[in-house]
């Protein structure tokens, strides 16, 4: 049965830290596209970074600089590395995955995905 689980999730002050893991399971990450999402109460979920099986990867606009996103096929383990928090950055964070279907900014800003984890509730207090 394929599974993503996120974890990492919680509350941190702003300018602060958090690493955020995706680990799939039932399924090898190798060829896919993984994106990491983001909803906070009241607004859309938002794609915030995505990366595909070569390593490109995508940000949005509001945490470029702040936010990195990298894997590890060896641990099928996805990781969003979130510096320099700010309070709009709380939400719950969602990893997904897909195959490749498109661009990896294309698929970023799409709702292509088909395979979700439960989520992880990120809480940035300013």
């Amino acid at each position: 049965q394929l599974q993503l689980v996120e974890s990492g999730g919680g509350l941190v002050q702003s300018g602060g830290s958090l690493k955020l893991s995706c680990a799939a399971s039932g399924f090898t990450l190798d060829y896919h596209v993984i994106g990491w999402f983001r909803q906070a109460p009241g607004k859309e979920r938002e794609g915030v970074s995505c990366i595909n099986s070569n390593g490109n990867a995508y940000y949005a606009d509001s945490v470029k600089g702040r936010f990195t996103i990298s894997r590890d096929n060896a641990k099928n383990t996805v990781y969003l590395q979130m510096n320099s928090l700010k309070p709009e950055d709380t939400a719950v964070y969602y990893c997904a995955a897909e195959l490749p279907l498109a661009t990896v900014q294309a698929m970023c800003v799409s709702t292509l995905w088909r395979n979700w984890g439960q989520g992880t509730q990120v809480t940035v207090s300013s």
